[in-house]
């Protein structure tokens, strides 16, 4: 037993990237989901997350969809659409919370939807879920 725990603490911190260019939300977030041992990796735009996603390949992308340069939408597609992108699960954070609009971040590739404010214990829950799901299964927490 005391092995198995041992083991469990040796294992890499899961890393995130965090596409959010609201400061007050990124910097609650990724300063709390620091303390609960996750490498919390920033960007501050669509196209600087699709960059980032390739260059630091995260373990799972919470990804705005109100973003400046490229929107969230696009930036998914573009992500699913690369080869050492696409099993990169991708949660969406978003104040589109209209019905049909967790949908439309599911066909845009998203991998889940977690609709803002954000529900911190519940999207700790949601990330744990992407890291054993193989990506692209969809689905998600409603």
């Amino acid at each position: 037993m005391p092995q198995a725990r041992r083991r469990e603490r040796e294992e890499p911190m899961a890393k995130l990237l965090l596409v959010e260019d609201h400061e007050e939300i990124w910097d609650f977030l990724s300063r709390r989901l620091k303390r609960r041992g996750f490498d919390v990796v920033l960007a501050f735009d669509g196209r600087q997350g699709v960059e980032m996603a390739r260059s630091e390949r995260p373990d799972v992308i919470l990804l705005d969809m109100n973003l400046p340069v490229i929107d969230g939408w696009t930036a998914a597609r573009e992500l699913k659409a690369g080869d050492e992108t696409a099993a990169i699960p991708i949660i969406a954070l978003t104040a589109h919370a209209m019905s049909g609009d967790r949908e439309k971040t599911l066909q845009a590739g998203c991998d889940d939807y977690h609709p803002k404010p954000v529900d911190f214990s519940r999207l700790l829950t949601q990330i744990d879920t992407a890291m054993q799901r193989p990506a692209g299964t969809g689905g998600g927490t409603p």
